[in-house]
């Protein structure tokens, strides 16, 4: 059972138990020692659903990484691959199967799809020659993953790509039958609204997956009173503005992935007196990171310049409550005393780790091509001079600074100043392909059609009119007391468009799902989070979303690799 999962009003852990036994049934249909190969993006997040010990207990004996080429040794009755619907995986599948030694004693192969079964798919393994050698080919429905207590994500990579430049509604339809497995665990949820295309066809396809299964049904008092759909796309800023909370700070510096984050080993070492250099760790410092940790969660969503002072705060409170040890007289006193120092020697830990952390991130937010940024960012928001070509990053293009920061600077200039001027979209196009490749003309032609980079055509720009209607700056915010939710982005001056206004009579007490479709920021996530602690607002937020994102992995999901020819 995970602790965190069922903090809230909503127990998440119903949702991670029940994919829990569909993977021990599965599992127990392939009766024998078995070894799993693992398509390597599917391993984060199964670790959320289930640990090593789970797989062990139903006699999986090893597990690999799906590469081409043979299998590694391993002496088990039972090969299963863990593996999405992907053409190319089926490739790398019916090479492993193929190259099976016929000499040894045969083996069982089988393939798990997640998080649906493919036509496609299994016609390529058919065309491949291995079909008729699987025993069984199954899908497992991994769809929304709990993350935190009030915090679901069905990590679909791709999803922004597929459906603003494929016109792919493949991540649509898991997001429908996601969210129809958690009406049948939590009740069917009373109302829906929804804003962007996208929305709307998720809400019509749960309503015709309603009416099919009409009747099988069980009825369940529902938790959720609303479900929230949001296009990524009615809000495009928020995703290209760095973060500022301490959550938001380590996915745009580190990329925390599958709630965990690796960082630079340096300032985690303990050296002791007299030790050198040398012996210094290598290895990046893994750490978890979610509610479970008092420490993290008190202040993940607090803006970074507030961390310090609460960091400060709880090392006293540590510190004082170790020299109650002097105190300890009677044997029950000192009893006591010991029955806590588990908890407190954890929290010694965590202090010491997250102190680290954030002295790494200082390092980073002190420079000056930080702060050089972030100016920028804050003047496009504030519609200083976004009608120009901006010398800044014509700076950043002549240093070949990397092109992901250069595309995220240029597309938040065309979002805020409701796209370029032909001059302007011309010369940062040019710039960029004479510096960067003529290979990335592809990129930007993905960029225009999801609708971050764009020609003006309208004379009047209405983000300033968006701006001051919905309230999304506020100068002079303080950033040591969250006492609003402006806090999360730039200077502590700009919240994210998906702040929800009054959704409910003070003191109702209501729970409102707020779902993504197509990626969701920890800024936005902190910012929804405050409203939930808000006393007054009477409505607690879950979230969930298509993908954890950040600047730089949304403009990654749209940029073309093409393979240079040798």
């Amino acid at each position: 059972m995970a602790a965190h999962l069922s903090y809230g009003r909503v127990n998440l852990n119903i949702l991670r138990e029940a994919a829990r036994k569909e993977l021990r049934e599965f599992l127990d249909k392939c009766a024998g020692s078995k070894a799993i190969v693992w398509d390597e993006y599917l391993t984060g997040p199964f670790g959320l659903i289930a640990q090593y010990s789970l797989l062990k207990e139903h006699e999986v004996e090893k597990m690999f990484t799906l590469k081409p080429g043979r299998l590694p040794a391993a002496d088990v009755k039972n090969i299963i691959f863990f593996v999405r619907p992907k053409l190319e995986l089926m490739d790398i599948i019916a090479d492993n199967v193929a190259s099976e030694d016929k000499l040894r004693t045969p083996r069982d192969f089988h393939v798990l799809f997640v998080p649906r079964r493919s036509l496609l798919c299994e016609q390529r393994l058919k065309e491949k020659g291995v079909l008729g050698s699987l025993i069984n080919v199954d899908e497992y429905i991994l769809d929304l993953i709990p993350y935190d207590g009030d915090l679901l994500s069905m990590e679909s990579e791709s999803a922004f790509r597929e459906c603003y430049l494929e016109n792919d509604q493949t991540s649509l339809y898991h997001t429908a039958k996601g969210l129809m497995t958690l009406q049948a665990l939590y009740g069917t949820i009373p109302q829906i609204f929804g804003k962007g295309e996208c929305a709307r066809h998720v809400a019509n396809m749960m309503l015709r997956m309603k009416r099919e299964f009409a009747g099988c049904q069980t009825q369940i008092l529902p938790v959720f009173d609303t479900l929230l759909l949001l296009d990524r796309n009615v809000d495009l800023l928020t995703p290209l503005a760095t973060q500022l909370t301490y959550e938001g700070l380590i996915d745009e510096i580190y990329s925390i992935n599958n709630g965990y984050v690796k960082l630079p080993p340096e300032k985690f070492a303990q050296k002791k007196q007299g030790e050198g250099e040398k012996d210094l760790p290598t290895e990046p410092k893994k750490l978890q990171l979610n509610s479970a940790e008092e420490l993290y969660a008190e202040i993940r969503d607090k803006n970074f310049n507030a961390v310090g002072a609460a960091l400060s705060k709880k090392a006293k409170i540590i510190s004082a409550a170790f020299e109650e040890r002097h105190n300890a007289k009677t044997v029950g006193e000192i009893k006591q005393f010991v029955s806590q120092l588990p908890h407190m020697q954890a929290a010694r830990t965590s202090l010491a780790n997250h102190t680290s952390v954030a002295e790494l991130i200082k390092d980073i937010t002190t420079s000056d091509a930080f702060f050089d940024n972030l100016t920028v960012e804050q003047e496009f928001m504030t519609g200083v001079d976004t009608d120009k070509a901006n010398t800044y990053i014509e700076d950043c293009i002549a240093r070949k600074d990397p092109l992901i920061k250069i595309l995220r600077l240029v597309c938040m200039q065309s979002v805020c100043n409701n796209g370029l001027k032909q001059k302007v979209l011309d010369f940062y196009k040019r710039e960029i392909l004479q510096t960067y490749g003529f290979q990335h003309i592809l990129t930007l032609n993905n960029l225009e059609k999801a609708g971050l980079l764009k020609l003006q055509t309208a004379t009047r720009n209405n983000y300033p009119t968006i701006r001051k209607t919905l309230k999304l700056w506020m100068e002079d915010a303080n950033e040591q007391v969250a006492s609003h939710q402006f806090y999360v982005l730039q200077k502590a001056e700009y919240v994210p468009v998906c702040r929800p206004t009054s959704t409910g009579q003070q003191g109702e007490n209501r729970i409102t799902l707020v779902f993504f479709l197509g990626g969701v920021t920890y800024a936005e996530i902190a910012a929804l989070r405050f409203l939930s602690q808000m006393e007054d607002g009477g409505t607690e937020y879950v979230i969930a979303t298509t993908k954890l994102i950040n600047g730089t992995s949304f403009i990654k999901s749209l940029m073309e690799r093409l393979e240079v020819p040798p």
